[in-house]
Parts: structure tokens; sequence; C-alpha cells
């Protein structure tokens, strides 16, 4: 059969260094995270306090996430057309517009300028949610995982500096209660703007893909592969995350506990990614994925037969490191494969199938709760991280399409 992807030279492997821009754009997902931290803290929060029926108070974190999904292939578009800088710049002042308008509806109560807030929030996110694949985009195949574990790496200072400005600018005196958080996105927008000001864009390098039939399947098999391994990994996540929260506090959990708990998972999310890239190079893409989908699976075997808090705890730290190798491996297969003609397309696509399982993720967790349960909902994740593993091993046993497998041919 066929092979699909091009094996790059074995002597090139660990040969280059990743280039300074990769650490400006590390700094840009550090301040995107951060926002996504503070928003996802405070949203449901304000919403309650804003709303005009207690109903309504995640309207503005779902609509946040609804124009994620509806903004992220215009903003790939927008990206082939004008750059990346531009749409990056054009992220970066929907952040501060973001962040002038919630400050505003919080100092007038205004409920519909919160959903406006978090709108213009989402679409900030659609553009930064690129930045890992403007990473790679000047780097030789076999250092990409590199460069897309390195800018998900951001996330660990998001962990941090995010709870520290919930908390910090919650209560000032002078200011209406949580305003101060919301005005802290122009500062992250400001300071993204500096960043990408800096930022020298490089051209897309060459592709380890070799020119294959359009409508070939095994050309797009490690996409699907790739697109599938993001998507599930957000969604899976998403919906035990938050249905951990729920089950905690249905146990009686303390706030502070429970906080540290998923601080915990977010640490767990984002740590590996300093390694993620070496064990991509080293175990190769088909194994990394596969690791992930266990680890999720393992996750979910605990939610099954575990009890007590001290299980909880250990699912949402397996959950954490599971979803990154599935996410991070996801995204540097993906730019493994993608030749320059359709890169953006494709980047856009895949990005907006990851919003779209993402916010399902995210609204599902209470009505899941309500009815199935907790065991049920992590038996359902255990299913869905069986059948992806079964298409990964599949779909590249023939391709065998993996930067790691080229170090042993």
């Amino acid at each position: 059969m066929k092979r699909v992807l091009a094996t790059p030279h074995p002597a090139s492997i660990g040969l280059g260094k990743l280039p300074g821009t990769t650490y400006l754009l590390t700094l840009c997902q550090a301040m995107n995270l951060t926002a996504a931290v503070v928003s996802v803290t405070i949203a449901a929060l304000v919403g309650g306090k804003l709303a005009p029926n207690h109903a309504w108070a995640t309207v503005p974190y779902g609509c946040q996430f609804a124009a994620v999904a509806l903004a992220t292939y215009p903003a790939a578009t927008f990206m082939r057309r004008y750059g990346r800088k531009n749409g990056f710049l054009l992220g970066a002042i929907c952040l501060i517009a973001a962040g002038c308008v919630g400050y505003d509806a919080v100092r007038h109560a205004s409920f519909a300028q919160l959903v406006v807030a978090h709108a213009l929030l989402g679409v900030y996110v659609a553009f930064a949610n690129f930045y890992r694949f403007a990473a790679v985009d000047g780097l030789a195949p076999e250092m990409r995982p590199k460069g897309v574990s390195l800018v998900v790496a951001g996330g660990i200072i998001a962990a941090i500096s995010g709870p520290f400005l919930s908390i910090g600018l919650r209560d000032v005196s002078g200011f209406a209660t949580f305003s101060l958080c919301y005005a802290s996105f122009v500062l992250l927008g400001l300071a993204t703007i500096a960043l990408i000001a800096l930022w020298r864009p490089a051209a897309a390098a060459a592709t380890g893909v070799q020119p294959v039939e359009a409508g070939s399947v095994m050309s797009l098999a490690p996409i699907i592969v790739a697109i599938v391994a993001s998507a599930l990994s957000y969604f899976i996540m998403n919906m035990l995350m938050v249905q951990a929260s729920l089950l905690m506090e249905s146990m009686c959990v303390s706030f502070d506990m429970s906080s540290l708990a998923i601080q915990g998972h977010v640490i767990a999310m984002f740590a590996p990614s300093f390694v993620t890239g070496t064990i991509l190079i080293r175990a190769g893409h088909r194994n990394t994925l596969l690791a992930g989908y266990a680890l999720l699976a393992g996750s979910a075997v605990l939610g099954i037969w575990g009890s007590g808090l001290s299980a909880v705890v250990a699912g949402l730290i397996m959950l954490g490191v599971g979803w990154n190798f599935g996410y991070v491996g996801g995204g540097a297969l993906l730019a493994y494969t993608l030749t320059e003609h359709n890169r953006h397309r494709m980047q856009g696509i895949n990005d907006s199938i990851i919003a779209i399982f993402a916010t399902a993720g995210a609204f599902s967790p209470a009505p899941l709760q309500a009815w199935i349960g907790w065991q049920n909902t992590n038996l359902l994740c255990l299913a869905l991280c069986l059948a992806a593993a079964c298409l990964t091993w599949i779909c590249m046993r023939e391709t065998r399409s993996t930067v790691g497998e080229a170090l042993r041919t």
C-alpha cells in the first residue's frame, strides 16, 4: 500500500533548535489561557448576578464558546489572506474590547453587555488558538512536535496567573466586584500586541508529505486521526472536569479543596508539554496518541470503580495528562501532515471541530449527571476512548506516519 508521508532523514532529528519566535508565541499562549482561566472562574458568578433569571447565568460563557466555534474558520481564512500577524493583532484588539465592554457591563449591571464581552473574548480565542500552528510554520517536519508542545506549555503560566488575577482583582475598594477582572483583559491584550509586534512570522517550511491523489482515503487518514484525537480529548476533558466539580460539591468537599484539585488538573494538562514534543519524536505520533487514550481511559476507570475524593483527584490528574497527549499529539500530527496549499483550510476545520466538541463537553456535564450519573458518564468516556484508539491503530498501521518511527528506519 502506498505510503502517504515521506520519512525525514534520521540525521536531521534533534539537530535543530527552536527559534526565539516560538518562545514569543508561548508567552502569547500564556496570555490567551490566562484570559480563559479568568473567564471560566468569574463568568457564571457575574452572569448569576446580572442575569434577569438565574437560569441564564451561564449564557455569557456559552456565548463565548459559540463565538469560538463560529469564528474559528473565518479566522483561518483571514490569516490565509492577510497573514498570521494581522490575524493575531486583530484577535488582541478583540480581547481589549472584551475587557472594556466587560468592565462597563459589571459597572452598569448590564447583562446584554456581559454577553457581548464574552462573545468578543470568544473571537479572540478563535484567533489565539492558532498560535501553536504559527509556531511550526518555519520549522522542518521533525521539529514541529517540539514547537506545538512548547506553545501549549504556556498554559503552566496561566494555571498560576489566572487564579491569582481572579482572586486579587475580585474585590478592590472603589471598583465594582469583578469589574477589574474584566479590565485585566485590556492589559493582557496590550501585552499580546507588544509580543506580536516583536514576532517575525516565518514562511512555511517544506512538508514531509508526498503528493497523493486528492481523493485518496489514505491521504486523509492521518488528518482524521489528528482531528479526532484533539477534539475527542477536549470533549472528554471538559465533560469529566466540569462534572467532577459538580460531584465534589455534592460530596460536600470544601471550595478550597475542590479548587486545589482543579488547579492540580490544570497543571497536569500543561506541565507535560515540556516533554511531550520529545516523547512524540521518540515514541511516534501513533504511540503517543494511544498513550493519551490509555490515560483518558484510566481516568474513566477510576470514575467507574473508584470512590472518595482521592479517586476523583487521581482521575483528574490522569485526565489532564491524557488530554495533553491527545491534544498536543493531534496538533503535532496535523502540522506534520499538512501541505502548504491546504494548511490554513485544514487548520481552520480542525479548530472549528475542536471548538464544537469543547462546547458540547462544557454544556453536557450537568444534564449527564442528572440523567445517567457520574459512573455511567465515565463508562461512556471509556467506550469513546476505546473506539478512538482502534481508529488510530487501524488508520496509522499502514502509513506509520511519525517522526519517531523515522528514527528506527
